[in-house]
């Protein structure tokens, strides 16, 4: 092989690389310059190095520490449950059924809203006074909830919210690997004796594995990430209960005009979800 078609593949990936390099990785390295940096301006109109000053500000700041908790509250609960709700739809909807065809267009519906027309609407059909859901509530004889301004209510009502968003989505993934796993593999288990169950332990999951692992990752980074719902729907409140560390570090820079503070609190998000990230590949890597 000559040197021009060794180069051939680097040169399809070249662009992607770029745009890696413009979108991601250019925006990192200016993230962690701001972080060192107040944003006091020196007489000369220069900001002031700090350097980790502003790390040292957020480790003393007991409002970051809250954020950290609902984060970590937040991602436990509703990373394993999306992955497990759209893993059992995926099942239902890769069945041949009378009506399943019904089922998943109803199903996948969510997919086609935007974020931010799906948190507007849910949070319109639970508000406490004229919403549909304390409409129906007080029909059953059930007296009406604050969901989203009850500090106790307000984070689960969130995960509710994120998950009916999220999990289609990731519903859609995990169907397609469901059905690039081949008949015969798992007529063969049938045919050696193993029931349904054992069959979707051990033929089916395996299989899976490399679906599931994109799944729990990318849907790891989504949550990680989110900040659409609590901005639109409670502000990180009430009372911080939804201060997730996303929004509240938007919060710090584009509200209290802290850019160094935030641009640290984003890089210790990103150090966290990486951190996170490679623990999920370590556990859920494919056996050879």
């Amino acid at each position: 092989m000559t040197k021009v078609e060794r180069s051939v593949p680097y040169l399809f990936l070249l662009p992607a690389m770029i745009l890696l390099l413009f979108w991601r990785y250019i925006p990192i390295a200016m993230g962690l310059r701001e972080s060192l940096y107040s944003n006091a301006l020196s007489l000369t109109g220069a900001k002031t190095f700090v350097g980790l000053d502003n790390f040292r500000y957020l480790f003393d700041d007991p409002v970051f520490w809250s954020s950290v908790r609902v984060t970590a509250i937040f991602g436990i609960i509703v990373n394993p449950l999306q992955v497990a709700l759209a893993l059992a739809l995926g099942v239902l909807v890769n069945q041949s059924l009378r009506g399943i065809g019904i089922f998943r267009t109803i199903l996948l519906l969510p997919v086609a809203i935007s974020i931010n027309v799906a948190a507007l609407a849910w949070g319109l059909a639970l508000d406490t006074n004229y919403g549909l859901v304390n409409g129906l509530l007080e029909a059953v004889g059930v007296a009406r909830q604050d969901f989203l301004r009850d500090p106790d209510q307000a984070l689960p009502t969130m995960i509710g919210i994120v998950s009916w968003i999220g999990v289609p989505f990731w519903t859609l993934f995990i169907l397609a690997g469901l059905q690039g796993i081949p008949h015969e593999v798992l007529e063969a288990a049938r045919v050696d004796g193993a029931n349904r169950l054992q069959t979707f332990l051990h033929v089916t999951l395996p299989l899976l594995r490399r679906v599931l692992l994109f799944v729990l990752v990318a849907d790891t980074i989504a949550n990680f990430t989110l900040f659409v719902p609590p901005y639109l729907l409670t502000r990180g409140g009430p009372g911080n209960s939804t201060n997730l560390m996303m929004y509240d570090a938007w919060k710090r820079g584009f509200v209290y005009g802290d850019l160094g503070s935030s641009a640290a609190m984003v890089l210790i998000l990103l150090l966290v979800m990486a951190v996170v990230v490679i623990i999920q590949f370590l556990a859920l890597r494919p056996q050879h």
